[in-house]
């Protein structure tokens, strides 16, 4: 196990920047994952941790030990690609011993750790098949016990899942958390899924246009993201640009006055801000309530007309017209059933509100990235996701 450090890196294909001064410190057995959308950087960031691409400027560090300029060989790391890469014509077995065998360790040792690795990716007794004969997720598995069976410094994972269908997704991610946590490996895990992300990680690094845009847990980038890219990115939200006008009420009941288009909202006040200050307040749609004749114990009340109703099984999406904007709001339980495709007026309250400052870039208040990472495929070196 390795703590690993990128110290201010930086990867330019010409006058593109791919990666942009990027600093992270990733503690030893953490699982941090790298999520954005494609072309933010991230699988290029991972190339460099795994010397598959070298940095323009900066340095990468497994624990003090400088590998910035060292091949992939030298740096024992295992990386797990978007498709498993096993060899057709050798048996599983094989497969998972082949870097040991590469290594030339004896081979009473080579099967061994091989039978060691089948159980621990819970494949015991398909050690003879070929990968031909095994399902997406299998094969995976194996490619995952074939990184294992090295005993690795780092895991490098990018976005291993993305050619599974869902409910595989669903499973595998957790059997690669499972997995981690056992053999306690540092582990950076590339991804554009924000529920892989949210199910898996110790941490998360938001990336945008080849920088950190916000590091925290899921929480935190969720409950209260410190961008709008990350407002927007993280989950689905309604925005209201406007500008604050006034402050409202002591303590607890104090609340920042929003004017959005003649629409006031009421927002909690979580850090002094100016009168004046132009700002997007979010709602997430979850927070919305669907309220009945009387109800009004929320600070801000809206009323807009039904544009329509989606119906998602555990959940529906009413799509409210709120002044000529669209407002969605989530509603779960029998309400769900009982909306219908009525388009009559509807009232809707909610209290939570997110403030960000327009404007507002990556990694605001001197909030230094301190962990981060990226993924990108095996072949080529133009500038990607």
């Amino acid at each position: 196990m390795a703590t690993v450090h990128l110290q201010a890196i930086s990867k330019r294909y010409g006058a593109t920047t791919a990666v942009d001064d990027v600093s992270l410190d990733i503690a030893d057995g953490e699982l941090l994952t790298l999520l954005g959308p494609s072309g933010c950087g991230k699988t290029t960031t991972l190339r460099m941790v795994a010397g598959l691409v070298e940095p323009t400027a900066g340095r990468v560090l497994f624990d003090d030990q400088d590998v910035t300029y060292l091949p992939p060989r030298a740096r024992n790391i295992g990386f797990v690609f978007q498709t498993p890469a096993l060899f057709p014509h050798l048996s599983v077995a094989d497969n998972i011993g082949f870097g040991l065998s590469v290594k030339r360790q004896k081979k009473d040792a080579i099967h061994a750790r091989v039978e060691e690795m089948l159980t621990l990716v819970g494949l015991a007794g398909y050690g003879t098949r070929l990968p031909a004969q095994l399902s997406g997720g299998q094969q995976q598995r194996v490619a995952l016990a074939r990184v294992l069976a090295t005993d690795p410094r780092v895991l490098l994972f990018d976005e291993p899942l993305s050619a599974l269908d869902k409910n595989l997704r669903d499973q595998l991610k957790y059997g690669i958390l499972d997995l981690q946590r056992r053999t306690r490996k540092t582990a950076i895990y590339v991804t554009h899924d924000q529920s892989e992300a949210f199910a898996i990680s110790d941490r998360i690094v938001v990336m945008n246009g080849g920088r950190v845009e916000q590091i925290g847990t899921q929480t935190d980038i969720y409950l209260h993201p410190r961008t709008p890219f990350v407002a927007e990115f993280i989950g689905a939200t309604n925005g209201f640009s406007g500008t604050v006008t006034g402050h409202d009420g002591v303590g607890d009941a104090a609340r920042v006055l929003v004017t959005s288009d003649g629409l006031t909202l009421r927002c909690r006040l979580d850090q002094p801000i100016e009168v004046g200050t132009p700002v997007v307040a979010y709602v997430r749609p979850e927070d919305v309530e669907v309220l009945g004749d009387g109800q009004d114990a929320f600070a801000n009340v809206i009323e807009g007309a039904v544009d329509r109703v989606i119906f998602e099984g555990p959940t529906a999406q009413v799509r409210v017209d709120i002044g000529g904007r669209e407002f969605r709001a989530d509603v779960s339980g029998g309400e769900r059933l009982t909306l219908g495709t009525s388009k009559g007026k509807v009232r809707l309250g909610f209290d939570d509100v997110t403030l960000v400052p327009v404007g507002a870039g990556a990694m605001p208040e001197g909030a230094r990235p301190s962990h981060e990472a990226a993924a990108e495929p095996p072949t080529g070196d133009a500038p990607g996701s």
